[in-house]
């Protein structure tokens, strides 16, 4: 997969789009194919950022909870080490990609947007790993060990997926910079983490706290 592929697909949403190479503040050490700013004259105005915000070209940016949770499991390699790990709502790829770089026996991509995939399989030739993609969370393998999953509750009615998630493996590990209460007791918070997205968006500062929880399986004895 070529950036060429990802430009491709962000002209559908933003005529004069293209990507280029960088690392997120929140993660420098991963680099991502995102969204070039520098194609745009001056900063990103409120009008276009509303645009790419409604839009369906999200994995051209990566978002604070992505990049914060992405730090996360590469400062904790213990958590997904010799893992077969599922990035549910995988965008750019780099929370799966943080997960291969980390020692996972297996790191799938999980998406629904057939850019999202190609934008994580180009990111993931970046870094010099490999990702297993996935379009359907319920065709995903029988032995996840790990699901991941950031900023994939903004809206309330997504709530649900947290039994999902813990459903269908031993540990979650989940950042989301929305909800202050999961309602969920699982959940156990692990840290609060500064992050904005990246190129910034210029979101309000309270979508730029991140929240990292986790939730294991309950062994009985």
């Amino acid at each position: 997969m070529t950036p060429d592929v990802l430009n491709q697909h962000l002209a559908k949403t933003l005529s004069r789009g293209r990507v280029a190479a960088t690392a997120p503040a929140g993660c420098p050490d991963l680099t991502l194919y995102l969204f070039d700013p520098g194609v745009l004259e001056g900063p990103i105005s409120h009008d276009e950022a509303q645009a790419v915000v409604a839009e369906p070209a999200y994995w051209s940016f990566c978002w604070a909870s992505g990049q914060v949770l992405a730090a996360y499991i590469l400062a904790n390699p213990e958590l997904v080490r010799g893992e077969t790990v599922l990035d549910f709502g995988s965008g750019s790829g780099i929370v799966a990609i943080a997960a291969a770089r980390a020692g996972a026996r297996e790191a799938i991509a999980c998406d629904i947007d057939p850019a999202a995939l190609d934008a994580a399989a180009a990111n993931a030739r970046l870094n010099g790993v490999k990702l297993s993609l996935c379009d359907d969370w319920n065709a995903r393998p029988e032995d996840v060990g790990v699901v991941t999953a950031a900023d994939v509750l903004y809206d309330p009615e997504n709530r649900p997926l947290l039994s999902v998630f813990r459903l269908a493996a031993p540990r979650v590990l989940l950042a989301d910079s929305r909800m202050k209460n999961l309602g969920d007791d699982q959940y156990r918070q692990q840290a609060v983490i500064e992050a904005r997205t990246w190129p910034d968006l210029n979101e309000f500062d309270e979508f730029n706290r991140v929240r990292i929880y986790r939730a294991e399986e309950q062994v009985a004895g």
